[in-house]
């Protein structure tokens, strides 16, 4: 390999990092405030009350939230780096106020439990993604057609209401999000050599998108391990 080989290399592996590290950063951010949130919402009778007894805010806030994930996701390079990140920081707090209900559903052990879960199958899936050579591109896409279908399965046992096939979902959902960590992250390491590391505002606004990425998959694989392995209240 020459020597200019090697120094471009080198650069790639150095800008990587850096933008992998804002990532982990404004992800880490955006679970803390969405922990914060939802166990202060849970923690008030009131708001709680507010909230889940108002089935136009919730469905707002649904709304809200989707609008916010479609406006990063499409939209996050013609945003400025601090829309961007407010946006993001919205979104993680809406979160936060609607998974506060998992508190009226499942004792604190088994949210406890479900979250240190996530959190150890997600640092080692990440980890894979970040030390793998097999390009996990093609098995993103199984994934993904996998996610579509839990999505549709999910909608449809709303009206069904069937405990089978809710385990079913949670099992498959538990698995999809697993591979989707390793491939998220992979996918944005390779995004990230090629981060132009003397432009702060391209690096703000693409360590957001990639903090919503792998924000996502940690909350929907805790969601999923807690229906799974969660103790209903009941």
């Amino acid at each position: 390999m020459s020597l200019n080989s090697q120094t471009i290399a080198k650069s790639s592996v150095s800008a990587a990092s850096v933008y992998m590290r804002h990532v982990y950063q404004w992800m880490t951010l955006g679970l803390g405030i969405t922990a914060v949130i939802a166990f202060a919402v849970a923690s008030s009778p009131a708001v709680m009350e507010a909230i889940f007894t108002n089935p136009l805010l919730v469905i707002c806030l649904v709304v809200a939230q989707f609008a916010l994930v479609i406006a990063l996701s499409a939209a996050v390079h013609k945003l400025s780096p601090q829309t961007a990140t407010g946006l993001f920081l919205l979104y993680s707090a809406l979160t936060g106020a609607m998974l506060s209900s998992i508190f009226v559903v499942y004792p604190v052990g088994s949210i406890s439990s479900a979250f240190f879960t996530t959190a150890g199958t997600f640092l080692a899936m990440s980890i894979y993604g970040t030390v793998t050579k097999r390009d996990l591109t093609a098995f993103g896409s199984f994934l993904f057609m996998g996610l579509i279908g839990i999505v549709i399965a999910s909608i449809v046992n709303i009206f069904l209401q069937n405990s089978m096939m809710d385990f079913v979902i949670s099992c498959l959902g538990v698995l999809i999000f697993t591979g989707l960590t390793a491939f998220d992250t992979q996918k944005l390491r390779r995004f990230g050599e090629a981060a132009p590391l003397d432009d702060a505002a391209a690096i703000r606004r693409g360590a957001i998108l990639g903090a919503l990425t792998l924000y996502l998959d940690f909350i929907n694989l805790f969601l999923m391990l807690l229906r799974l392995f969660g103790t209903n209240r009941d």
